[in-house]
């Protein structure tokens, strides 16, 4: 070997362990740059992800030593996903800036996710509002409440958050529920919010505030159509829960998605 030239691999384990450092490319084709070239993205490991976002190494380790870490002490991805900035800036190597691009790497992949509703979509029943919010609160360490407002035929004019944090009746307050529908000439609106155990089953409060709301929407004139729990592992549907206050005794769970009478498709409904 001419001794002017240096090692190809050597030069690469030099520059991995040299903290700071930007990933290297690996000789053979084996690092995570040239992995993901030649096998494509779903090729790599979750640390060779990370290792990719996060560039450069800090803390004594390389890149690909700073992404093994978080796993590890994460226990994966999801784990990962849930960690606020301030948690990943704590971790060795993970500053402001490495922890700015992995929030936003987590929040575009879950968005991407997503089948989010926009405005002039219309919703069907309860699985088009999981599907719409399950990618965002599935991984929520603390309860969100929020509502989408419908026109009369059940299409989303907005979506509004009322509250974060432990769901009561002293949080959601049906004017903080109501005022943003009637500002926005809303006929009905869904409301939903989730439960950061996984477990989607309702509890009592969770039904004596559907209880509450509902009373008010009818009051007003703005139906609740439905509150739909969001969990990791699924979701309810207070609509076909016993305890729901049903507007008369043949009323079934199904009905209270059923548009009013008067609203045919060439009506606005708004």
């Amino acid at each position: 070997m001419d001794a002017n030239r240096s090692d190809p691999r050597a030069a690469a384990g030099r520059a991995r362990s040299t903290p700071g450092r930007a990933l290297p490319p690996l000789a053979g084709g084996d690092g995570p740059r040239e992995r993901l070239g030649a096998l494509g993205a779903a090729a790599l490991a979750d640390d060779e992800l990370l290792a990719l976002v996060l560039r450069t190494g800090g803390g004594g380790r390389d890149a690909l030593g700073v992404a093994r870490s978080l796993v590890a002490a994460g226990r994966g991805l999801r784990q990962l996903a849930r960690a606020t900035a301030r948690e990943l800036e704590s971790h060795p190597g993970v500053g402001p800036a490495k922890a700015a691009s992995l929030l936003a790497a987590v929040e575009i992949g879950r968005r991407s996710a997503t089948r989010r509703l926009r405005p002039g979509d219309a919703i069907t029943g309860p699985g088009d509002v999981f599907r719409h919010f399950h990618p965002r609160l599935r991984d929520a360490t603390r309860e969100r409440f929020l509502a989408l407002l419908l026109d009369g035929r059940h299409r989303v004019i907005r979506e509004v958050e009322i509250s974060r944090g432990t769901l009561t009746a002293s949080l959601v307050h049906p004017r903080e529920v109501f005022r943003p529908a009637l500002r926005d000439g809303a006929a009905a609106l869904v409301v939903a919010h989730n439960h950061p155990s996984g477990d989607p089953t309702p509890s009592a409060e969770d039904r004596r505030v559907t209880a509450r709301l509902a009373r008010a929407g009818e009051l007003l004139g703005v139906r609740l159509l439905d509150h739909v729990v969001v969990a990791e592992h699924g979701y309810r549907s207070l609509r076909d829960d016993p305890a729901w206050p049903r507007a008369g005794s043949g009323e079934t769970p199904s009905a209270g998605w059923a548009q009013p009478s008067g609203q045919g498709a060439g009506e606005s409904g708004r």
